[in-house]
């Protein structure tokens, strides 16, 4: 007789955690790598939430600015739902024990709304200041402890995918202590992140390597937009992969960018000047670097200024720096990918039983450049809703006797392997990208296929990048023309 198996979620992040309270009361199987939500890129977003919160604001124009960013790339009903959701989005959060940061004038109700790159009109919701992400995992974390329908194991490594008669049923995990365990499950649901630190420079943690989207390419999952990277403008240029980000809010407060002789780097570039959408602040960011350095100056800000700002300045802390006197120097980093396993609106992959939601999944949301802070927005708003498709999708009742057939994502590079990768991708698939030095990319990594996923994983990515022969988006190729009209941006492939 078969039995009905938990729905397996593999991330904790907001995406995952979301999903897995959502999914009740269908029994929930949550795995991660760490425990408690630590170590995924939800825990150290310092931007807030994306919400037409304010009287003169509406979810039409959220969603205007969501497409304009994404380069008419996006899929504009998901674009409308999702903006049409997040006041709601909110609402919810404040439930779960998300206390948001109020109006400075607050009459026990309105909430500070922030302004960043990209928006028309003040709309980003903080948590714990530029915090924000912690904040939410926090309370999500604790919330999920508390669901009686969620299981969770901390300190486990997804490397395998169990299909069965073409469908996804289960994982295969490794423990710290080196043992291997397959578990069955009804549906298997990634949250796994993105690929941030598959570049040299990134404001990504070490465990956003891509390891879920290499799960999905070795079992034949249909992946989309794998070359629409965005760089996030302002990393503390601090040396080393991992770089603290200096939220754009910062810039919504009125820091300024400036070159190395001290001129306002966004003047005549953009009508939205320093809160112009994130590609067109990296690219001139990028270029600025090659006469000098490049520094987001925050010294004529109105003092009192730093309590809103805690994680910068702690980041500036750190490396001596204090940004009320000093312009703090900040270089683009690899930030968020959007492009990942292709999903409809329910987070449904082109295998059946397997699920993406997040950073890791592509609906098509945000086209070919995120909006600011609608990263934290989408992993609740589609986290939620695909753990109530899940929670009303009739179980899958197996055979015992039919055989798995296991995909495995295989073993890793070394140390000094993925270092070159790093560096490879970086310079080839960076802000600014030409044909030739992706070909060289290319054949460079080709050896190290054999040997790590992440090579795999990078080679479909160049390749993607390669093949979308003008620029669109965080996608920009300098030998190539960007599309003049939507329409040509929709023939850009």
């Amino acid at each position: 007789m078969a039995l009905p198996r938990p729905v397996v979620v593999v991330g904790a992040g907001v995406a995952g955690l979301c999903t897995a309270l959502a999914c009740a009361p269908r029994p929930v199987l949550l795995l991660s790598r760490g425990r408690d939500g630590a170590g995924s890129a939800s825990v150290l977003a310092q931007g807030g939430i994306a919400a037409a919160l304010d009287p003169t604001d509406d979810a039409a124009a959220h969603a205007r600015d969501t497409l304009a960013a994404g380069a008419g790339h996006n899929d504009a009903a998901l674009v409308r739902q999702l903006a049409s959701a997040a006041p709601e989005a909110v609402a919810w959060l404040q439930g779960q024990g998300v206390v948001f940061d109020p109006a400075a004038e607050n009459d026990g109700e309105r909430l500070a709304l922030g302004r960043e790159g990209g928006h028309g009109a003040a709309r980003i919701v903080h948590a714990g200041g530029d915090r924000s992400g912690a904040v939410l995992i926090a309370a999500l974390a604790a919330q999920a402890q508390r669901a009686a329908h969620i299981d969770w194991r901390g300190d486990v490594e997804v490397d395998a995918l169990l299909l069965r008669n073409g469908h996804v049923a289960g994982v295969r995990i490794g423990t710290t202590g080196g043992a291997r365990e397959a578990i069955e499950a009804d549906a298997v649901v990634l949250a796994t992140g993105g690929l941030g630190a598959l570049f040299a420079h990134t404001t990504n943690p070490a465990g956003s390597n891509g390891a879920g989207l290499a799960l999905a390419l070795a079992a034949g999952a249909r992946l989309r937009d794998l070359e629409f990277v965005q760089f996030h403008p302002t990393a503390l240029a601090a040396g080393g992969s991992t770089l603290p980000l200096v939220t754009e809010a910062l810039r919504g407060a009125g820091a300024r960018l400036r070159d190395h002789r001290g001129r306002a780097l966004m003047a005549g570039v953009h009508a939205l000047g320093d809160l112009a959408p994130r590609d067109v602040v990296a690219r001139q960011v990028w270029q600025a670097q090659h006469g000098g350095p490049v520094w987001l100056d925050a010294t004529a800000l109105a003092p009192g200024w730093h309590g809103a700002f805690p994680g910068v300045m702690a980041a500036c802390a750190a490396h001596g720096l204090d940004p009320r006197t000093q312009p703090i120097p900040v270089t683009p980093a690899a930030h968020f990918h959007m492009g990942g396993i292709a999903t409809d609106g329910e987070g449904r992959s082109s295998l059946p039983g397997l699920y993406a939601v997040g950073e890791v999944a592509c609906n098509g949301v945000h086209g070919a450049n995120r909006l600011a802070s609608n990263s934290l927005l989408e992993g609740v708003v589609f986290g939620r809703r695909l753990g109530a498709h899940l929670a009303q999708r009739p179980p899958v009742l197996r055979c015992r006797q039919a055989a798995f057939e296991l995909r495995e994502r295989g073993t890793g590079l070394g140390g000094s392997e993925l270092a070159v990768l790093r560096e490879t991708m970086w310079h080839a698939a960076g802000p600014q990208r030409l044909a030739e030095t992706l070909a060289q990319a290319i054949a460079q990594l080709r050896p190290m296929a054999a040997n790590g996923w992440e090579a795999r994983l990078a080679d479909a990515l160049l390749h993607a990048t390669l093949q979308r022969p003008c620029s669109l988006g965080a996608h920009w190729r300098d030998d190539a023309p960007a599309p003049a009209s939507a329409r040509l941006a929709q023939a850009c492939g």
